[in-house]
């Protein structure tokens, strides 16, 4: 497996009708091949708006099933391009049962596996309890040609024990495909809080557990499609080192794909002088299967 390969992050804005989502991803996949890319991520839920800012049950309705419109054109993409490709999709796994969904795929566009968001928020414009059943296929690590890949989503961005469990399963790179920001009207002082605290929290995951993290953000204000809230997308993709630097950060408005060459060698050489995994007391943590004390 390659040592060396550079990864190209998504960030871009959600236009109404599912399929010109679809021709713009495949459109900017290509582009950022053309560019160098290996292996490429896209938002959370690139099909469509972020319609869990309020809840309708005709929301259900953009939901796909896999194989499905998404993975289609994805597929071909991904082989035409030639480099691993993060499809994040809204899967109709069956009748009433949904689940917030990353595809990853390989060069050759077949399916390396899949990964259902475990962690489902419920907050003010974020209404994700009401369209998504939270993942039952734990917290898997994908075998890529570029390395040992773990995809988590959005919301997992915020708990450390994802992050943990992928780095024990081998993750040398842990991907989050995104779509967070702050609610309309919020300050913008507000927002630059929200935003330094997201960054803070995963440069922590990648410090933790010795890897390099990546997060893929959409930008722009979405209005509520009827009665609800409107979210400022607020873009700030970045991806860090094993030791929490930033190697790369896309802007707060703009559509960009953001590039960042990744070294799978210094997971190893961090994790050498910072032995987190060697000095963990697994003994002593049996109080983490607990809800909250005693």
């Amino acid at each position: 497996m390659s040592k060396e390969f550079t990864l190209a992050l998504i960030q871009c804005a959600m236009q109404p009708e599912p399929e010109a989502n679809r021709e713009k991803a495949r459109d900017l996949v290509l582009e950022a091949a053309k560019r160098g890319a290996d292996l490429v991520c896209l938002p959370e839920l690139f099909a469509s708006p972020y319609f869990c800012k309020r809840e309708d049950s005709e929301h259900f309705d953009l939901a796909e099933t896999i194989p499905g419109p998404s993975l289609e054109i994805m597929s071909a993409t991904a082989r035409e391009a030639g480099v691993c490709l993060v499809v994040p999709i809204f899967e109709r796994r069956g009748p009433g049962m949904y689940h917030n969904t990353a595809v990853i795929l390989g060069p050759d566009g077949d399916t390396l596996g899949l990964y259902r968001k475990m962690h489902i928020p419920e907050d003010p414009g974020f209404h994700e309890k009401f369209y998504f059943t939270p993942g039952d296929l734990g917290f898997p690590v994908f075998d890529t040609p570029l390395g040992r890949v773990a995809v988590l989503i959005c919301w997992d961005q915020w708990f450390p024990e994802a992050a943990r469990m992928a780095a024990l399963q081998g993750a040398e790179l842990v991907l989050y495909p995104t779509a967070i920001g702050r609610l309309h009207g919020e300050s913008e002082k507000e927002g630059l809080r929200q935003v330094d605290s997201w960054m803070t929290v995963q440069r922590g995951h990648a410090v933790a557990n010795g890897l390099f993290v990546a997060a893929a953000n959409r930008i722009g204000l979405e209005e509520p499609d009827g009665p609800g809230v409107a979210v400022h997308f607020f873009g700030n993709s970045f991806v860090a080192d094993p030791r929490g630097e930033v190697l790369a950060r896309a802007s707060d408005e703009k559509e960009e794909i953001l590039l960042a060459e990744v070294d799978t060698r210094r997971v190893d050489e961090t994790r050498r002088i910072w032995p987190f995994l060697r000095d963990r007391r697994i003994d002593a943590y049996y109080p983490l299967l607990e809800r909250y004390g005693k």
